[in-house]
């Protein structure tokens, strides 16, 4: 007990030392300036709460920056997904295209040939007859033995009279040249619409091509686009040809093919004879630096050696022989005393291996080589076997079968709307091709005289309907079905369909001109024959029936 109020006393007695207001001197904690202090605290609490809006600012900022970048991941993985859907349906979609081309092309090659033999396909065609006039039978037939028939005996005259002075002609050149350099030229052969008897408008022209053979013991080795080696599309019907030794492998040195470098030397051939190789190669017609045949060289030289050949027997001629055409050397006119002319061509070819085609310098008097890449692509004509074929089927034919008729008549009236509208890219190529299609594709009979107004309304509606198409196939390449008697390079036949009217899918302006001078061609016919053919009442004119 005692201790106990011990220990209360002596905690009574501490509390009253230590109070504050015993000793206010020497522990004074209270601030003599309160209102400094308080304006401080003021200050702070300012300051804090500015410091919280920051923050609270700046995470805002952040939340928003997370949710732009949250919503930017799934846009950017729908358009993941979007494209993957789109690039599943493109390419789905040219898996089916080449399906559908691949098709084509099958269906293409058997049954290209097929055309003019259905009804319901040729009933289809004719928009641009409606409306047109079209003369029958009583008016053509007056019209083709007044006009055209009458020209036959003309051509048979001057085409013997051409042969026998082409023959000196070349008799002579062959005696100008250097047998052991220059080339060898061997007899000509006539080609074209005069010898196949179609030729309708003057003056006529005789086509003679001439092919020609380099001296031994050189040879030619020819290429073509469907050989197997690389042609681009727009060389398809060309070929290049190249001069070679007989005993050379034609595949030549690898010193030919690939840079060797300046240090490095071919231990096969020094430079001294690759020179003197280059100097024969040139001397051989060939484009410089190069073993290919130039067409301009040919050309220049045949211009040249034919000029000697008239030189050496003038003197047993009574006329004058000039050069008709700059741009053609082979384009020769004889100049008769009395004012009247002969024109024909006399054209280098080169023989294609052991066949009747051939690779022809230059087309007279056609743009058909317009546009050749270089002088040493040549282009492939295959005139001679045109007309074998024609000789072939009109054997087949009945009596004066109309076909030649036709291809007669669809000259005329072409070249007469060319002479009113101004020339095209439509040729007379262009309509014998039309011509050689329908006589493989319709029977026999039906070339009978009296079809002849049906036949060239047939000629008239595919003419149409390839040139709506942009499509007319060349007879002969990529054609299956030519007859085995022809004895045709099957190179040729097995090769793609080469479209003669693919130079015209670019350049529209020329695609333009050719349909209008054919639609202008139709709304002019009757006019045109109605020209040349004695008066018939008009009853027996009638507008066009589908057959």
């Amino acid at each position: 007990m005692p201790v106990g109020l011990f220990r209360v006393c002596l905690l009574v007695i501490t509390a009253i030392v230590n109070h504050p207001l015993f000793f206010p001197k020497e522990n004074g904690t209270i601030p003599e300036n309160t209102e400094e202090i308080i304006q401080k605290m003021k200050e702070r609490e300012e300051s804090l709460r500015l410091e919280q809006l920051r923050l609270e600012r700046e995470i805002a900022d952040q939340e928003a920056t997370q949710k732009a970048l949250e919503k930017a991941a799934v846009v950017v993985e729908e358009s993941k997904e979007e494209k993957v859907r789109w690039d599943m349906w493109t390419a789905l979609s040219m898996v089916i295209f080449l399906l559908i081309e691949l098709w084509r092309q099958d269906f293409q090659e058997g049954n290209w040939q097929d055309i003019g033999g259905e009804e319901d396909d040729m009933a289809v065609l004719g928009k641009a007859f409606k409306g047109v006039a079209f003369p029958d039978k009583a008016v053509l037939a007056s019209f083709y033995e007044k006009r055209i028939l009458g020209t036959t005996g003309d051509m048979a005259r001057m085409r013997e009279m051409v042969e026998g002075f082409a023959d000196d002609l070349l008799e002579a050149l062959r005696s100008v040249c250097n047998r052991d350099a220059d080339m060898e030229v061997e007899d000509c052969m006539g080609v074209g619409s005069m010898y196949e008897n179609w030729r309708v408008r003057k003056p006529f022209v005789c086509d003679l091509i001439v092919p020609f053979a380099p001296p031994e013991p050189y040879c030619f080795c020819c290429q073509t686009w469907c050989s197997g080696d690389s042609f681009p599309p727009d060389e398809q019907g060309y070929g290049t040809i190249k001069v070679c030794r007989a005993d050379e492998d034609v595949t030549g040195c690898i010193c030919d093919k690939t840079k060797l470098g300046e240090d490095m030397l071919c231990l096969l051939h020094s430079q001294v004879s690759s020179t003197r190789a280059s100097s024969e190669m040139e001397d051989l017609l060939c484009f410089k630096n190069t073993q290919y045949l130039d067409a301009d060289q040919v050309m220049k030289w045949f211009q040249i050696a034919v000029t000697k050949a008239w030189n050496r027997i003038s003197h047993k001629y009574e006329f004058d022989l000039s050069f008709s055409l700059l741009d053609s050397p082979g384009a020769l006119k004889i100049k008769f005393k009395s004012g009247k002319s002969i024109a024909f061509n006399l054209t280098p070819v080169v023989q294609y291996e052991n066949s009747d085609v051939y690779f022809i310098s230059h087309f007279p008097r056609s743009s058909l080589a317009a546009d050749i890449p270089s002088s040493t692509h040549w282009f492939l004509t295959f005139a001679v076997y045109e007309r074998r074929f024609i000789q072939l089927v009109s054997k087949t034919l009945p009596a004066n079968a109309c076909h030649v008729s036709c291809l007669q008549i669809l000259s005329f009236l072409h070249g007469k709307q060319c002479s009113l509208t101004g020339p095209s890219g439509l040729t007379n190529y262009h309509l014998k091709t039309v011509l050689l299609h329908l006589l493989q594709a319709r029977p026999s009979q039906d070339w009978a005289p009296e079809k002849l107004e049906a036949r060239l309304q047939d000629m008239l509606k595919f003419l149409e309907k390839c040139l709506h198409e942009k499509k007319l196939y060349h007879f002969f390449i990529g054609n299956g079905k030519v007859p085995a008697e022809l004895g045709f390079p099957i190179i040729f036949q097995r090769a793609e369909p080469l479209n003669l009217f693919r130079p015209f899918v670019l350049r529209r302006d020329i695609y333009r001109k050719m349909v209008d001078t054919f639609h202008e061609m139709l709304r002019n016919m009757s006019a045109l024959i109605n020209e040349y053919t004695v008066h018939i009442p008009l009853a027996h004119t009638n507008g066009i029936r589908k057959e």
